[in-house]
């Protein structure tokens, strides 16, 4: 390949990873960066539209490109009788062909687990399978009639209310069936995909590498449960490294969470109570190391981090107590309580 086509090459790769993330700016981005006229930009786009890679949408000066799906796929199933097993090898695995292994067995691993949570837990009769991939990404989506995955945990374990299930969710090791299910399957799930949601409910619950956030509609109620899941398909990652990552040294189960402290607050409050460090501190005894992610949390008062960080530490020395993304507010009360350990 002569340099000319060499750089073609570079332009379109470059135009088909990032068009996604500048559908109204791609030309201006592509110019910056090769150094080239927008112009030529635009000629390297039009070619991919014409081609059929690149969608254009709308008037000459609002003009929007978007990266036109390779395949997009949607099966609406009955759950009784359903097979996780067999709905994969039938309905996904096919239209991944020319994925590295490490990508397929992410979503070999995550939409079988999330299959199984539909027909075990859903009490539904429908679930409609989705799958968009393009270019750059592979996304999955499970939607079931049941009776909401948040609603089901809240009424099993007498939770508060949606929010707690969520909360306890985020932690793993948490199921309504334990003779046949570890409860695993959601947390590591979320963390092989870049990024992962829950709706259901008046809540949607996302999870991504970046941050977890939580959005709430008050207007409507989602029956049922939808859960998106979506990876690059220029990972890198695989599930063993996601599955090391939660096992402690010389232990081969999960034994180490991660946890977003946000989750324990209702609204704008702030988390200040001991009961609300109780509620973030359920099942702790179930892990060996626990992480807690202090982000977007602006405020903790002395009880809070009082209840986590000096009274379970000290009714737990076992437990190894870990935080992160911490403000220095919320760092300087940790360590206030730490430093206030019983010896």
């Amino acid at each position: 390949m002569n340099r000319p086509q060499k750089k073609t090459e570079e332009i379109r790769k470059f135009i088909l990873e990032n068009v996604e993330d500048h559908p109204n700016d791609i030309t201006s981005v592509v110019s910056s960066k090769f150094d080239i006229s927008r112009q030529a930009s635009h000629r390297h786009i039009q070619k991919l539209v014409t081609e059929g890679l690149v969608i254009a949408k709308g008037s000459t000066r609002n003009r929007q490109y978007f990266v036109k799906p390779l395949v997009e796929f949607s099966k609406r199933l009955e759950i009784k009788g359903l097979e996780e097993d067999k709905a994969w090898r039938e309905y996904i695995r096919p239209h991944l062909n020319g994925l590295p292994e490490n990508i397929l067995q992410i979503c070999q691993y995550g939409f079988t687990e999330m299959v199984n949570n539909v027909i075990d837990h859903s009490e539904g009769s429908k679930v409609v399978l989705n799958m968009v991939r393009t270019y750059k990404t592979i996304g999955i989506r499970i939607i079931d009639d049941g009776v909401g995955i948040f609603t089901k945990l809240q009424k099993k374990f007498h939770l508060d209310d949606h929010l707690h299930a969520i909360l306890e969710l985020s932690k793993g090791k948490f199921t309504t069936d334990p003779a046949r299910h570890t409860g695993e399957g959601i947390f590591f799930t979320s963390r092989m995909f870049d990024d992962f949601s829950i709706l259901s409910g008046k809540l949607f619950f996302s999870h991504s590498a970046d941050e977890d956030w939580l959005l709430e509609n008050k207007e409507k109620d989602f029956s049922g449960t939808a859960i998106h899941m979506e990876i690059s398909a220029k990972s890198r990652r695989t599930t063993k490294q996601v599955f090391d990552k939660f096992t402690t040294d010389g232990d081969y189960g999960f034994s180490r969470t991660h946890v977003p402290v946000f989750l324990a607050a209702y609204g704008n409050e702030n988390l200040v109570s001991r009961s609300q460090a109780r509620r973030v501190l359920a099942r702790f005894e179930r892990f060996k190391e626990i992480v807690l992610d202090f982000e977007n949390v602006e405020i903790i008062g002395q009880a809070f981090a009082d209840e986590i960080f000096r009274v379970f530490q000290a009714e737990h020395p076992q437990i190894n107590l870990y935080y992160e993304d911490a403000n220095k507010q919320v760092e300087n009360m940790i360590l206030r309580a730490k430093n206030n350990q019983i010896q």
